[in-house]
């Protein structure tokens, strides 16, 4: 097996805090997870290679799809870790099958579908329990937000990604520079409008062969909000909740029910009081293997590669629990016990 591994920001060079700290950590990750196979990582000339690892750093400059179009079939396989914002993991995906090389992850008819947040609630919304979502266009503006007075809506891109430009609203006037924001980040003709839900944002962490998907851990994410915009500001691996055995039943439902999603899959949920509500589906690395390969009594990244050959994990145990803090651009993982 000859593997090539690529995080987006890493390999285009991109420095903007907000994403360079998760992508980075997750690229370290899997470079030191998978060094024992024949593997290789881009990383742009502006960044600094991952110390301590074997796998072969190929040093990139300029756009990462031009360099795919045209190195690419030198491997076997390829994983990509990659932004659903525009399209982009999708669109990485394809270019890759089309060269014939195997993806680590999910297929892109899958990406796609978990990349348009409102695909995927078409999909959902009869199989398990999703927020009540609207798609407004953008030209309806004005109409939909005079309905918005004195109740809690969420707005957020359709092809969104973490939490960038999603914002809670109550008013016509918070609504409208709500939109402002999603605009500048979105390429699509409309956005999401969803009821505000109580409860404790959380995730679940799955490995799928396309047909079978196993739950890993429920992980707790700390959200804030400041002025209506949410924040992700890391979390903690695990996470005990009462409603943990239904938050991973319905995020094993709801990744089988979609087909081509393979690798490592993250499902964002809600827990209220009684009720569990599925948020998203990430059909990529998320942010919690940062915390989870330093946990799990097998290596975390082999078994990616093993997943999508079709090879599940029997058993497994989680051996410690993490905290995962981030703050501007550094990621800080604090061992509790």
């Amino acid at each position: 097996m000859n593997l090539l591994i690529f995080e987006y920001t890493s390999a285009m060079g991109i420095k903007d805090p907000a994403l360079t700290a998760e992508g980075k950590a997750m690229l370290r990750g899997l470079t030191c997870d998978l060094e024992r196979l024949p593997a290789s990582y881009l990383i742009s000339k502006n960044i600094d290679v991952i110390e301590g690892s074997r796998c072969k750093p190929i040093v990139t400059e300029g756009a990462i799809d031009e360099w795919i179009s045209n190195n690419i079939s030198q491997f076997d396989f390829c994983l990509p870790i990659a932004p659903e914002e525009d399209f982009i993991l999708c669109g990485l995906t394809r270019l890759i099958e089309k060269n014939g090389v195997r993806v680590v992850g999910s297929d892109s008819d899958a990406v796609r579908i978990c990349s348009d947040k409102y695909l995927t609630y078409n999909i959902l919304e009869d199989v398990v329990p999703v927020i009540p979502t609207h798609r407004v266009a953008w030209e309806d503006i004005g109409l939909y937000g005079q309905g918005i007075s004195g109740t809690k809506k969420v707005v957020k891109p359709a092809d969104g990604v973490s939490c960038s430009a999603v914002q809670i609203v109550d008013s016509e006037d918070s609504f409208k520079n709500a939109t402002r924001k999603v605009r500048e980040v979105s390429s699509l003709p409309y956005f999401l409008v969803q009821d505000y839900i109580e409860g404790a944002s959380a995730s679940v962490s799955l490995l799928s062969n396309g047909k079978k998907a196993i739950p890993i851990s429920l992980n707790q994410q700390n959200i804030s909000t400041e002025n209506g915009v949410i924040q992700y500001n890391g979390g903690k691996v695990p996470m005990t909740h009462p409603l943990e055995d239904e938050a991973k039943k319905i995020a094993k439902k709801a990744v089988e029910s979609i087909r081509g999603l393979k690798g490592y899959v993250g499902v964002d949920m809600i827990l209220g009081d009684d009720k569990v509500h599925l948020v998203e589906i990430n059909s990529r690395i998320t942010t919690p293997y940062v915390a989870l390969r330093n946990m799990l009594s097998f290596n975390l990244g082999e078994a990616i590669v093993q997943t999508v050959q079709g090879q599940l994990p029997r058993e497994f145990s989680l051996e410690r629990e993490i905290e995962i803090q981030k703050t501007g651009n550094r990621l800080h993982l604090k061992v509790i016990n």
